[in-house]
């Protein structure tokens, strides 16, 4: 599992619905400490004894972090290191920075078989190190966050919408539209966007601006690639990667 950012209750329902278990998760890795993405993690980690995999700065973070009540046992604690490929039972797994105003944080490529999925999440700027891993992708989750013009056009005090556009923020629309059309492969088969904002994005918003800067670049969605928006409180379908 990567990342626990919601409540325990509602995690064992989503769970539930599927006919799965969390106790059959065997591991959790994390992107960075911010407390929609680690808010149950101790809760988990410890009644069903799951190690946790994180940099050494994101464990510190989440020790820290007043949201997450139930802190991880020691015992469940494992440090990674970004660009340091690691394996956990078949999945040879690659974490790797991603620009974000977190203590730190980390997108994975985790590889089984030779297929790639990537995760690319709480992006402040595309890097070239993040090209890369979009190149080598089969299947991506990728943030597009906001919209620029309800960002700056919103309610938000004017530091957060700095904050939220900034080297350290999030990614846009357009701007995730222009990572996927400058870097997709023919091998890429499949993307998701994640982790819209509910007050400065929309999920067909997202996606027309998505493909409008798809298309103006030669790729088609859903011809090239599968385009898909995952909802914030709505769990999407199960998905096999092959």
């Amino acid at each position: 599992m990567i990342d626990v950012g919601i409540g325990v209750r509602a995690l064992k329902k989503s769970f539930h619905d599927f006919g799965l278990s969390i106790a059959s998760i065997n591991n959790i890795l994390l992107t960075h400490d911010h407390a929609d993405h680690v808010k149950s993690v101790g809760s988990i980690s410890h009644d069903f004894s799951i190690p946790v995999f994180s940099t050494r700065k994101v464990h510190a973070g989440v020790a820290g972090n007043y949201c997450v009540r139930q802190k991880m046992d020691f015992k469940n604690v494992r440090y990674i290191e970004k660009n340091v490929t690691f394996s956990l039972g078949d999945l040879v797994i690659t974490p790797f920075e991603v620009p974000h105003d977190s203590l730190d944080n980390v997108g994975y490529m985790i590889s089984h078989e030779g297929v790639n999925f990537c995760i690319i999440t709480d992006v402040g700027h595309v890097t070239d190190e993040i090209k890369l891993f979009i190149q080598k992708a089969n299947y991506l989750v990728i943030e597009a966050n906001y919209d620029k013009e309800m960002l700056q056009g919103g309610t938000y005090p004017q530091h957060l919408k700095v904050r939220i556009s900034g080297q350290y923020g999030h990614l846009s629309n357009h701007d995730c539209g222009m990572a996927l059309a400058e870097n997709a492969t023919p091998n890429l088969k499949h993307v998701w966007l994640c982790h819209l904002s509910e007050e400065n994005n929309h999920p067909e918003l997202a996606r027309i601006t998505v493909e409008q800067v798809l298309r103006q670049h030669g790729i088609a969605p859903g011809k090239d690639f599968m385009l898909e928006i995952l909802k914030r409180k709505t769990p999407s379908n199960i998905y096999e990667l092959k």
